[in-house]
């Protein structure tokens, strides 16, 4: 092995993030293309939809740890473009249920995607583990306040580990020079 060769444990979840791509991207096409190009008949019309929602969500699972590899390993190189505050979050809020956004936004520049994704996560995380039934996001140019929380203060920071989604979005808006901070039942999330 080259001396100067990646072996960290970061580098080999990355590539296993990387690898697992191509069969789950086998798996969600066929699904697809079942749905599109047969009839059929209940309950093997729910199974491929449940397929194919689950392989979508492996999908976003990997984006979500292949992530958190690049940024324990130094290699995030995030693609930093004119963002809308206000956007990025209403783009958050369409992938959930129960989340509602309000504020008046403010041009970014930062990696959309990233930002998006994470609002996401925490959005999700205090309705999962806060035991709410609904979130809003509030947006104020630059920051961003998620609320109410709930009891998932812990959760949403990364220091109880019992959501990789949130745990790798605090990372994320790190590396991206933001922070999240809990004040009150909100999580205030700056970028």
């Amino acid at each position: 092995m080259p001396s100067g060769q990646d072996t960290s444990f970061a580098r080999l979840v990355s590539l296993a993030a990387h690898d697992l791509r191509t069969p789950l991207a086998t798996v969600h096409g066929f699904a697809r293309t079942i749905q599109r190009n047969a009839e059929l008949e209940e309950p093997l019309a729910r199974y491929v939809e449940m397929i194919a929602a689950a392989a979508g969500h492996m999908t976003e699972l990997l984006e979500t740890v292949s992530l958190a590899a690049r940024i324990e390993s130094q290699r995030y190189e995030p693609t930093l473009i004119a963002t809308d505050t206000l956007d990025a979050a209403r783009e958050a809020a369409e992938t959930l249920d129960g989340v509602q956004v309000t504020g008046t936004g403010e041009k970014v520049e930062t990696d959309a995607g990233a930002v998006t994704r994470s609002l996401a996560s925490f959005a999700l995380c205090a309705r999962r583990h806060g035991g709410v039934p609904e979130v809003a996001i509030a947006v104020d140019g630059r920051t961003f306040t998620i609320s109410p929380i709930g009891a998932a203060a812990g959760i949403l920071l990364g220091t109880e580990l019992r959501d990789v989604g949130a745990a790798v979005a605090v990372r994320a808006i790190g590396a991206l020079g933001g922070s999240t901070d809990v004040e009150g039942d909100a999580l205030v999330v700056r970028v």
